[in-house]
């Protein structure tokens, strides 16, 4: 039986509104961003073609994401982008997923970077480049250094980068947090590191499933990888340079106290959208 665009959409709504946890708004809004994928059309043709027949093929391709989406992979991965900031990103299962509320994180930096001369900025843990396309399409006289560990994320960076106009203004390089950096300062580094608890549900649940796991937790009381960027980071600042960091909502005392015992001075802590501590702040000493 051929279904028309409409049908095959009221489908795909109801066996993802089935799934466990899921809402019917949002099953809805899901299997339009995946057939609007297949079809490679925007949601609006999809309202004003509702009557169209689906061809055989597109509806089994369309079918396919629907089955893996309803067992829990996350759409972004499914049409291979998110959107962050001004832009869209091209993401894969090599990279952490972005979301909204680094987006506080990117806020904040801008806030302390002057758009009036040169700067050098660091990212660490880039994956998809979002914080450092970010900063550089906002700062326009900004360098930026976007750092991951992993070669597929940093793979997935660079692509972004170069899609964007970008590559000339950040440069991608792979290791270990400050390792590629050896010997070189900042004005401003910016970090979204691996926060949560090894053992913590959530890992298990949702999207965070499909995720990386190293791009997720970080020792026992998801702090390990802070405690290195924090210790580390004067080192790699210029004076008076900034460090920004993006932590889980009840990690935010703890945070504040790193800052504090590595010298750091005007610390602070801002809240996400919804209120949570969410980027913990602080600059070197001039």
């Amino acid at each position: 039986m051929v279904l028309s665009v409409g049908a095959a959409l009221r489908a795909a709504t109801a066996s993802l509104a089935a799934a466990p946890g899921a809402e019917a708004e949002g099953a809805r809004a899901e299997a339009e961003i995946l057939l609007a994928r297949v079809l490679g059309k925007d949601r609006t043709w999809l309202f004003t073609h509702a009557g169209d027949p689906l061809d055989a093929a597109v509806a089994a391709r369309f079918d396919a994401l629907v089955e893996r989406r309803r067992v829990g992979e996350p759409v972004a991965y499914l049409i291979g982008q998110r959107g962050f900031w001004r832009f869209d990103l091209e993401v894969t299962p090599d990279t952490l997923i972005p979301r909204a509320d680094t987006e506080c994180l990117v806020e904040q930096a801008l806030a302390r970077l002057p758009n009036d001369r040169p700067l050098r900025l660091l990212d660490l843990g880039t994956g998809t480049g979002a914080i450092a396309l970010a900063l550089a399409t906002e700062r326009p006289r900004a360098n930026v250094v976007a750092v991951d560990l992993s070669p597929g994320a940093a793979a997935v960076a660079r692509r972004n980068a170069d899609r964007l106009g970008l590559a000339t203004r950040v440069e991608v390089r792979e290791g270990a947090w400050f390792a590629p950096v050896a010997g070189e300062r900042f004005d401003l580094i910016a970090s979204n590191p691996p926060y949560i608890e090894d053992d913590d549900p959530h890992l298990v649940e949702g999207d965070l499933r499909f995720e990386p796991r190293g791009a997720l937790a970080s020792g026992a009381d998801g702090l390990d990888d802070l405690r290195l960027i924090v210790r580390d980071a004067p080192a790699h600042l210029r004076p008076g340079g900034w460090l920004l960091v993006e932590h889980g909502w009840q990690q935010g005392e703890a945070v504040r106290a790193l800052f504090d015992a590595a010298g750091f001075i005007e610390i602070g802590t801002e809240r996400d959208l919804e209120g949570r501590e969410r980027v913990t702040l602080g600059r070197r000493p001039a």
